[in-house]
């Protein structure tokens, strides 16, 4: 295993609502849709995803100002990517204009709107960063930093982000959402690179399926405290219908879901980190290492941020809510 990168000392200067960035990929969610589809041919419904891409768009529309960081092509997809950002407010002036193309996923969602994907993603923008694409994005005013997903577990570009993290992590609350997806990287290579990931972050949002893909047949709880042992203080669990699990250093907090009718569950769980992120900003607990956070704030953020999943839920695709919808 890899050392993990040093990583300067740490203050904790919060400011409400301050900037975050995101850093991270943008994939085109093209969907089956059966009643359009003819005879010999396949019909499909592309939205805007990624979700990193998904976690920017939904911390805009909540009202955190948001600056992404990715590499968007000049094709089809790359557009449809700038529109949704752009138009939801994300400050798009850091993003590299990168010469690959886009990543595609197809996905099928089943009768509890839960989806599965099919990815054509090699040789494409996303996982190309390079250390000097990121070098030249100064972390300086954002009170937080979130990434993960895809971005961060394949290469080359994964590597040069946990450098990027361990700079930002001196000033920047730094926030890791695995979104496991062993189609394209084998859960041994998040298992691998977990620790580190631990070591660098404040806060690690995954869901029930990263845990049983990551860890099959342990319990939920013993996870969260693997990752507790490897330096990360908070830890959220998302449960789908069982709501929430959070652990702030060992101590932890339920939640319970929302009722909603859902249509699909796409980009769920990455509106749930923007709410998580959102309210623990609003909480002025954005800022260097979250010290002075409490269980009953990490409560709070949580049922905020479930009431953003949950009406992500009701819409269809990565759609999430405006603030005054929540």
């Amino acid at each position: 295993m890899d050392a993990v990168p040093p990583r300067a000392p740490r203050r904790s200067c919060p400011v409400p609502h301050s900037p975050v960035t995101v850093i991270g990929e943008c994939v085109a969610d093209a969907f089956t849709d059966a009643a359009r589809s003819g005879p010999g041919e396949l019909a499909l419904r592309v939205h805007p995803g990624g979700g990193p891409a998904n976690t920017a768009v939904a911390l805009a529309r909540l009202g955190t100002p948001v600056r992404f960081r990715g590499r968007l092509a000049d094709d089809v997809f790359g557009r449809l990517f700038r529109a949704q950002l752009a138009g939801s407010g994300v400050d798009l002036s850091g993003c590299v204009a990168a010469g690959e193309p886009s990543t595609l996923a197809v996905a099928q969602v089943d009768g509890e709107g839960r989806a599965t994907y099919s990815f054509h993603a090699e040789g494409t923008a996303d996982w190309q960063w390079s250390a000097a694409e990121l070098d030249a994005v100064d972390p300086a005013g954002s009170v937080c930093v979130h990434t993960g997903s895809l971005a961060l577990a394949r290469e080359p570009g994964g590597r040069a982000i946990e450098a990027y993290l361990a700079r930002a992590g001196a000033a920047a609350t730094v926030s890791i959402d695995p979104n496991v997806r062993p189609l394209l990287v084998d859960p041994a290579v998040y298992r691998s690179r977990l620790p580190r990931w631990c070591a660098l972050a404040d806060v690690l949002r995954l869901s029930a399926d990263d845990v049983g893909h990551l860890f099959p047949g342990e319990p939920v709880e013993a996870v969260v405290d693997r990752f507790h042992a490897d330096g990360v203080p908070l830890v959220v669990v998302t449960l789908g219908p069982g709501g929430a699990l959070a652990s702030l250093n060992g101590e932890r907090i339920t939640v319970a879901a929302r009722r909603v009718a859902v249509v699909d569950t796409v980009g769920a769980g990455d509106a749930f980190t923007a709410g998580l992120l959102h309210h623990l900003g609003g909480l002025g607990r954005l800022g260097g290492r979250p010290d002075r956070l409490t269980p009953a704030e990490v409560a709070e953020a949580c049922r905020y941020a479930v009431r953003v999943a949950a009406l992500t839920c009701a819409a269809p695709g990565p759609n999430p809510p405006w603030a005054d919808q929540v």
